[in-house]
């Protein structure tokens, strides 16, 4: 049977003399900061509204490449990809992997590398840009839509603050692209590139992500910055002082916002009392890390979901039951717990009176018994008597 404990987890020390740094002034028209392992919001303003993008559409046309791409692809430029704006100034007929037209496009952001890959690997221009958007619906990103794969300004091309961390978080997450958008400067097909995103630079744990800027969209920037094992995504739109701004949204979030290891996988969390078995008991241990992001003053609950014993035999690795994380009633993370053992079903052997209990409580052996009193000999006489 499964019981479920409810536990308060002082994960957070209060300090009644310390509070935490307010949030800090922004030029941006929309801004958002998001912790990127749980994709918590740390700080938002006006975070859903939908504002033209500009090049950081290319994080997009991006993930869309290389989820349905291979990297070593030959992609040849033709003259339908020629484009207005920023440029990896790509020549008529010259043949390059998709990688490098990856370079092109997160570094120096051109255009031309745009509309090269969305017609290299989706056969053409539309039916890629098709894909972004069914990409852009998987991702959860509800107010954004593109049409085309550059940014280049356009009435139904749009998307918010809150929906292109959300596509931050995905960049991060593929191997491929976090090496990309982290990149300073390369040389690739005969070309010096330089990334545009001055952060990596000026920021210390900057590891990367987009630039962008039309006249139109104003300055547009997504940004990442990794501390103390913690990873924030920051997206501002419209923003005048935007290198300024992500600074010190990166300060506020690393500061007010620290990550807290909740659960370390494969440490002990009990034993569990096992009944069929020598084994008397058996440890369970923790599936996975959980962390997340606390304000100061925030106090997470676990609640605790396992059986009061268990039965042999029991498998190493099978799920013994779940510990869940809440902050007041949300739920902020879960892992499982799992057996660290694997336990036999057996029982002790019998001393000799239980074995003998356990034959005469046998029909058989009652029968036998009496079988045995039935077919006995009279005793002789004893020597003397008459």
């Amino acid at each position: 049977m499964k019981r479920i404990l409810t536990a308060l987890m002082a994960l957070v020390l209060l300090c009644p003399t310390c509070f935490a740094a307010e949030a800090p002034e922004v030029s941006a028209a929309s801004a958002v900061l998001m912790d990127a392992k749980s994709g918590r919001v740390l700080y938002e303003k006006d975070a859903h509204a939908q504002r033209l993008i500009a090049s950081t559409t290319k994080l997009m046309t991006a993930l869309v490449a290389v989820e349905s791409t291979s990297l070593d692809t030959l992609i040849t430029m033709k003259p339908e990809y020629q484009a207005e704006g920023s440029s990896m100034y790509l020549r008529f007929g010259e043949e390059l992997e998709l990688e490098e037209l990856l370079y092109g496009l997160l570094l120096a952001s051109g255009n031309d590398a745009a509309l090269a890959i969305a017609g290299g690997c989706g056969g053409d221009v539309e039916t890629f840009v098709g894909w972004m958007n069914e990409k852009a619906a998987e991702l959860g990103m509800e107010d954004t839509h593109f049409v085309n794969p550059n940014g280049l300004d356009a009435e139904e091309h749009y998307s918010t603050a809150y929906d292109l961390a959300l596509l931050g978080r995905a960049v991060l997450e593929n191997e491929t692209l976090a090496k990309l958008v982290s990149t300073k400067s390369i040389t690739v097909a005969g070309r010096s590139l330089s990334n545009h995103n001055k952060l990596l630079w000026r920021y210390e744990g900057c590891t990367g992500m987009k630039t962008g800027y039309t006249d139109a969209a104003g300055r547009t920037l997504v940004s990442s910055a990794q501390r103390d094992g913690q990873s924030l995504i920051c997206v501002t739109l419209k923003a005048p002082n935007d290198w300024a701004d992500h600074a010190r949204l990166f300060d506020y979030g690393f500061e007010s916002w620290p990550s807290k290891p909740l659960a370390r996988a494969g440490k002990t969390f009990r034993t569990l009392p096992v009944t069929g078995s020598l084994l008397s008991r058996v440890a369970v241990v923790t599936d996975r890390d959980v962390a997340y992001p606390l304000a100061e003053g925030e106090r997470v609950r676990a609640i605790i979901t396992l059986p009061d014993r268990v039965e042999a035999p029991v498998k190493k690795g099978a799920i013994a039951g779940k510990l869940s994380f809440l902050v007041g009633e949300e739920p902020v993370g879960e892992t499982y717990l799992l057996y660290d053992a694997d336990i036999p079903e057996n029982t002790p052997e019998p001393t000799l009176f239980g074995r003998i209990k356990e034959f005469l409580e046998q029909g058989e052996g009652q029968a036998a018994l009496a079988t045995l009193f039935l077919q006995e000999e009279p005793a002789p006489p004893l020597a003397g008597r008459r």
